[in-house]
């Protein structure tokens, strides 16, 4: 199976680098750019894009199906590493208020931009923050790794839901006899649903808006991605098979496997690099090492 392109960043900004990028509740893809920034080693791997000095002025490019829109951020403050839309022309960031450092805590480490482009609240979302993803109907959720969930009270959890205006409504709780969360490692939001798998055992967790939850065994260790579309479950990756694909039906407390299937790149190249993918439902958004281009595969 080949994925799709989806978007790519016009070439104007091409000298400029991107600070995070998503694809939103309703398939537009963001990038959050930062004209003053530059490439800084880090001790997690590849160096990463950070604003010279704080406050600064950033600039968000929005693709709505190749209508290029951009929105000016001002006065921000965090080293952002998150970002997703909400309802009504807002937009929600996270990340670290001291650079260089992942796990420092901050009780404005979430904030909230209006359509002017001016922030209108922080609030603390926890540390180690490992997936942001917000629906159309005022819900956002975070998952979390280790390094937050076993020291920070908010990361506790591993899965969270707020509401769009960064108020607490809910944490995971696991039933008895199953284990808590350690590291979230795939997270699907659709509206008023979040499907996730957790280290230790990856189960497949299911959590509605309305109270509901619901847990199923799954064949595949550590997936990458999900994607769901009714009683049909994809999981990518996983048993050290990054371009594998697992194509499951769910039952009532089991995902079966059905079939399995290599997902490549749109010129059928094989695909062995890639960043954490957005998972939205049917559709599974991914980009390879570079944050300019996504992709897009659906079930």
């Amino acid at each position: 199976m080949a994925l799709r392109p989806h978007a790519l960043l016009p070439r104007q900004y091409d000298h400029q680098r991107v600070l995070a990028t998503t694809v939103d509740a309703w398939g537009r893809t963001l990038w959050l750019i930062c004209p003053d920034a530059e490439l800084r080693p880090s001790p997690y791997g590849r160096p990463s894009p950070q604003p010279r000095s704080r406050p600064y002025d950033a600039l968000l490019v929005v693709d709505d199906r190749g209508a290029i829109r951009e929105l000016s951020l001002r006065g921000m403050t965090l080293r952002v590493t998150h970002i997703d839309a909400l309802p009504n022309g807002r937009f929600v960031v996270q990340g670290y208020g001291t650079a260089g450092d992942r796990t420092a805590g901050d009780r404005h480490n979430a904030q909230i931009y209006g359509t002017d482009g001016r922030r209108r609240r922080g609030f603390a979302m926890g540390r180690a923050v490992e997936h942001l993803m917000a629906d159309r109907r005022h819900h956002v959720w975070s998952t979390y790794f280790d390094e937050g969930v076993y020291i920070d009270p908010i990361s506790a959890a591993g899965l969270v839901r707020w509401d769009s205006g960064g108020n607490r409504l809910w944490g995971y709780t696991p039933p008895e006899g199953v284990e808590h969360i350690d590291t979230v490692y795939a997270l699907n939001v659709d509206d008023g649903v979040a499907w996730a798998t957790y280290y230790p055992t990856f189960p497949l967790l299911e959590v509605r808006t309305d109270g509901a939850t619901r847990l199923r065994r799954t064949p595949v260790v550590a997936p990458a991605g999900i994607a769901v579309h009714g009683d049909h479950l994809t999981m990518l990756g996983g048993d050290r098979q990054p371009d594998r694909l697992h194509r499951c039906r769910l039952t009532e407390d089991e995902a079966l496997l059905v079939e399995e299937a290599c997902l490549t790149l749109p010129d059928g190249t094989p695909l062995k690099r890639y960043t954490r993918p957005v998972g939205r439902g049917r559709q599974l958004y991914l980009r390879g090492t570079s944050p300019r281009q996504w992709y897009v595969m659906r079930v």
